[in-house]
């Protein structure tokens, strides 16, 4: 018989190969790394601590019982990314393709249990072909259990998922109620039903990477939140966002050393074009405003007529919804405002402060928006940043127009502090559009209607068209000069570190899906 300690190290040995070193060599074939690969890749050198690393199936029906490898193909454990504490799950697609079992199962909700417990974020890195169909109901059952973790979680604690492989059928809901989706290029996939099914039911001819590649959820469903070239660049994606965010809902994310200057920035004067109806990129607006180099952004490639993400403000995390004047002329439409609202919500469940940059002409007509439901997506954004309680602060840039502008964080839904440009124009709609209504029967009677319209156009823009007229009501607590704008900021933000508000008691709201 062995020596006991022998035993154990030939047992973690086994359970350290996974499913063998030709799966091991095959995972690596397909630009792939190894489910413990990506672990220590992910954790600060020599933190990882695993849990369950000796765990199997219990499963004897259709040969099973010939088939058992440590470790039940799922590794799981705590460890620190950048000295702090979170706790992560790897499917390894070694083991049985990395489908999920019972015990699998069983391994992920304990630590995600043991997450909730001393509140710190769970990150999962998928891998698996879904359900090990040996087991029936009772993988089934696993999914149900991790699922019912992952809404228990929400808000409480960070949840990241990166789909580094194969994610198909009920296992794509886990990352869908997660905060965090990213996906590795070329490598992973994500949908309900596969291309087999879809031709089958559809006639439909389509490849798994058209269907639910990575591309594909980062530009037309909005699934995926960030993309990536590689395993390692996903890892470093997700330690990204772990520097902006807290532990969980009760703390507030962690400050850098920051030294105060005048902090006026006179690039920021020139950005925003005399014409109001040529565009430009808000980005190099976010830019002139944060420290330098600090902008993160989250889902670059969808929705693009609004911008979303993540940056520091004098060392501080702050998180950004700004109207994106290059695409679509900064319209929100039904993706722009569930991309926002869903930004929004998460801000506030973890504490970030949000600034929010208006350039907005209005909502996007058409049957086309109408009949997909423009009135209760737009209403998503609406709910979501009157209900966040989190410092709220808001710049006018150029356009605030119509019901875009009381949505895009006005004073009358919350906003605490509220800045506009002295180009700012905010009004019903444009004044072109306004003099037409307003002046229909003086133009039509006009000799000349051309300059009649150009004359009443002059006339509404003055009076309107400005942001003095909702400053004199205190709807705007300051007009300022662009370069003095961060500098504003990192004032305002001060002033609402200890800001305390409370939603009135109820189970929960009834928020617009």
């Amino acid at each position: 018989m062995k020596d006991n300690k022998q035993l154990l190290e030939d047992k973690r040995s086994e359970a350290y190969l996974g499913g063998g070193q030709v799966r091991i060599d095959k995972q690596h074939s397909k630009g792939k790394l190894t489910a413990r690969e990506r672990v220590h890749f992910l954790l600060d050198e020599g933190s990882f601590e695993e849990m369950g690393a000796l765990v199997t199936h219990r499963t004897n029906d259709f040969g099973m019982d010939k088939q058992v490898f440590y470790g039940d193909g799922v590794v799981t454990g705590y460890g620190t990314i950048n000295g702090r504490q979170v706790c992560v799950f790897a499917q390894d697609f070694t083991v049985f393709g990395g489908a999920l079992s019972e015990t699998h199962a069983e391994k992920i909700c304990k630590v995600m249990d043991m997450a909730m417990k001393i509140g710190v974020p769970v990150i999962g890195l998928n891998d698996s072909g879904g359900a090990r169909i040996q087991e029936g109901v009772r993988s089934l059952g696993g999914y149900a259990d991790i699922f019912h973790r992952n809404v228990m979680a929400s808000g409480v604690i960070p949840q990241i998922s990166a789909i580094m492989g194969p994610c198909a059928g009920g296992a794509v809901y886990s990352p869908a109620m997660t905060d965090f989706t990213l996906m590795v290029e070329n490598s992973s996939y994500m949908f309900v039903t596969g291309p087999n099914v879809v031709k089958t039911v559809t006639n439909e001819e389509v490849t798994s990477e058209e269907l639910g590649g990575a591309s594909t959820h980062a530009t037309k469903s909005g699934v995926t939140h960030l993309t990536a070239a590689n395993d390692m660049e996903c890892i470093r994606q997700i330690k990204q966002i772990i520097a902006y965010i807290p532990q969980n809902c009760e703390n507030t994310p962690k400050d850098l050393p920051y030294s105060l200057s005048d902090e006026v920035r006179d690039t920021l004067e020139d950005i925003v074009p005399e014409n109001a109806n040529q565009p430009y990129d808000m980005r190099h607006v976010i830019n002139g405003i944060i420290d330098e180099g600090t902008f993160f952004e989250i889902h670059k490639d969808y929705a693009e007529n609004i911008v979303v993400g993540f940056a520091r403000l004098a060392g501080k995390s702050i998180g950004i919804v700004a109207n994106q004047p290059i695409s679509l002329a900064g319209v929100l439409d039904v993706d722009s405002s569930k991309k926002a609202a869903r930004f929004t919500r998460f801000c506030d469940c973890f504490n970030i402060p949000l600034l929010v940059l208006v350039d907005v002409p209005g909502f996007l007509p058409g049957t086309d928006q109408e009949w997909n439901g423009i009135i209760t997506n737009g209403a998503k954004l609406l709910y979501a940043l009157s209900e966040a309680t989190v410092p709220k602060v808001t710049v006018i840039t150029r356009k605030a127009y119509g019901g875009a502008y009381d949505v895009m964080n006005s004073k009358h839904i919350g906003a605490d502090l509220n800045y506009a440009w002295p180009g700012a124009e905010i009004a019903v709609m444009g004044a072109k559009g306004a003099s037409e209504i307003i002046f229909r029967k003086e133009i039509n009677a006009a000799k000349d209607p051309t300059a009649k319209l150009a004359e009443k156009e002059a006339e509404y823009a003055e009076k309107f068209a400005n942001p003095y007229s909702a400053a004199e009501r205190g709807f705007i607590d300051e007009v300022i000069h662009p370069k003095n704008t961060r500098r504003k900021l990192i004032k305002a933000y001060t002033l609402l570190q200890n800001k305390v508000a409370t939603l009135p008691k109820k189970k929960h709201g009834n928020i617009p899906l």
